[in-house]
C-alpha cells in the first residue's frame, strides 16, 4: 500500500514536470513568494489590535464685514491668512461659499419673563422665514425644562409657521439653555454643507443637566455657525437701578449669547425694539450666503484630542495688514467672522 501511494507521488511530479512548462513552472513559484511577502507584515503585526489614524482637514467659514455692516465679497484666496495656535497654515481650498443653507430655530418656550420672552422668540423667529430660499432647510426646535423637535428639516417654510403658530402656552417657567444647545448640535452633527443654528432666548439657563463649562466645550467640537438674539432686552432694561443681583443675571446672560455666537464664527443682537427685527434676520441669512469657506490641512499632526486656537486674518499680497477704502477712497475698519478654534480628533487603537 505504502508502495502504491509512493509511485503514485512520483508520477505526479513527473507529469506535473512535463505538461507544465519550464516559464509558467517559474512564475508560479514567484507568486507564490510574492504571496508569501505580502503575508510577512500580518505576521510582524501584534494580534488582536489595529489602529485608527485619521488625518484631520479643518473647514472654515469666514465673513467679512466693514464698520458700516457692508460685506466684503471680492476677497481672494492671498488676502486670508489663517493661524493655528500661532502657527500660519497652508490654505489648500477657497471659494465663495454658494451652497444651501441647513439652520435651526431654536426658541425658548418658557414662563420667564412673565412669558415675554416667549412672545418675542416667536413672533421674531416668523420674521426670518422670508429670507430663506426655496433649496434651504430649516428646522424648529424649543426649549424649557426639555428640548423639543416642533418641525423637523423642511424646504417649506408654512409648515414651520404652523408650528410656530401652536406655541401658546409654555408649559413650564424653566430654560433649560445649556442642554437645548448641546442638544441641537448633536442632531446636527452629520449634517452636510453649511448649517447654522438661530437662538431666540433670553440667555437665562435654570435647570440644565450640564453646567456652562461642558456646553463650551460642545460647542469646540461643532462646525455649525450660531447666531443669538436676546429676547429679553426690554424686561432687562425695565428692572430698577440698584437690584445688584437681577442686573448680575442680566449681564451673565448676554456674555452667554454673545459668547456662544463668537465661538463659532456667529453674530449676536440685543435688540429693544420690534422694528430692529427685519434687518437682523436679514443680517442672519446674508451672513450665510456671503461666506468663505476654507480648508486646511494642520502643520500640528498629533492627534492629541486638544483644543487648537484658530485666528483668520486678512492681508495684503505682500503680506502685510490689508487696507481697504470706500467709494470715497477712505479707509474703513473691517471685522473678522470666523470660529475661534476646533478640537483636534484623537488616535484610536481598537482591538478585533
Amino acid at each position: 500500500m505504502q508502495k502504491l501511494f509512493i509511485r503514485r507521488l512520483i508520477l505526479g511530479v513527473l507529469l506535473f514536470t512535463l505538461v507544465i512548462p519550464s516559464g509558467e513552472r517559474f512564475a508560479w513559484a514567484q507568486d507564490k513568494d510574492k504571496n508569501k511577502d505580502k503575508q510577512t507584515p500580518q505576521a510582524q503585526t501584534t494580534p488582536g489590535f489595529s489602529i485608527s489614524v485619521t488625518v484631520p482637514v479643518v473647514s472654515l467659514d469666514v465673513v467679512v464685514t466693514d464698520n458700516n455692516g457692508n460685506y466684503l465679497t471680492d476677497l481672494k484666496k492671498e488676502n486670508f491668512r489663517v493661524n493655528e495656535d500661532g502657527a500660519v497654515q497652508s490654505i489648500t481650498n477657497f471659494a465663495p461659499s454658494e451652497a444651501p443653507i441647513t439652520i435651526v430655530l431654536l426658541l425658548e418656550f418658557s414662563k420667564l419673563g412673565y412669558e415675554y420672552f416667549t412672545y418675542n422668540a416667536v413672533n421674531w423667529a416668523a420674521g426670518f422665514l422670508g429670507n430663506l430660499k426655496p433649496n434651504d432647510w430649516v428646522a424648529l426646535e424649543t426649549f424649557n425644562m426639555r428640548s423639543n423637535v416642533d418641525v423637523d428639516f423642511t424646504h417649506n417654510r408654512d409648515e414651520i409657521l404652523h408650528g410656530l403658530s401652536t406655541l401658546y402656552f409654555p408649559p413650564f417657567s424653566e430654560s433649560n439653555l445649556f442642554d437645548a444647545v448641546s442638544d441641537v448640535l448633536d442632531r446636527i452633527k452629520d449634517a452636510k454643507g453649511k448649517k447654522a443654528v438661530l437662538v431666540l432666548a433670553s440667555g437665562i439657563d435654570t435647570f440644565s443637566r450640564i453646567n456652562l463649562d461642558q456646553t463650551l466645550k460642545r460647542i469646540r467640537e461643532t462646525d455649525a455657525t450660531i447666531f443669538t438674539v436676546g429676547v429679553g432686552e426690554r424686561v432687562f432694561m425695565a428692572q430698577q437701578p440698584g437690584a445688584f443681583g437681577e442686573q448680575l443675571i442680566y449681564v451673565q446672560a448676554q456674555n452667554q449669547l454673545r459668547t456662544f455666537a463668537a465661538m463659532t464664527g456667529g453674530r449676536s443682537w440685543f435688540p429693544r425694539f420690534d422694528g430692529e427685527i427685519p434687518s437682523i434676520m436679514q443680517d442672519v441669512a446674508a451672513s450665510l450666503r456671503n461666506q468663505y469657506s476654507l480648508a486646511y490641512s494642520p502643520s500640528n499632526e498629533t492627534l492629541d484630542g486638544k483644543y487648537r486656537k484658530i485666528k483668520v486674518e486678512l492681508v495684503a499680497p505682500d503680506g502685510g495688514p490689508l487696507t481697504v477704502l470706500n467709494q470715497k477712497g477712505k479707509k474703513v475698519k473691517f471685522q473678522v467672522y470666523a470660529r475661534q478654534g476646533y478640537t483636534a480628533p484623537r488616535s484610536s487603537a481598537t482591538g478585533n
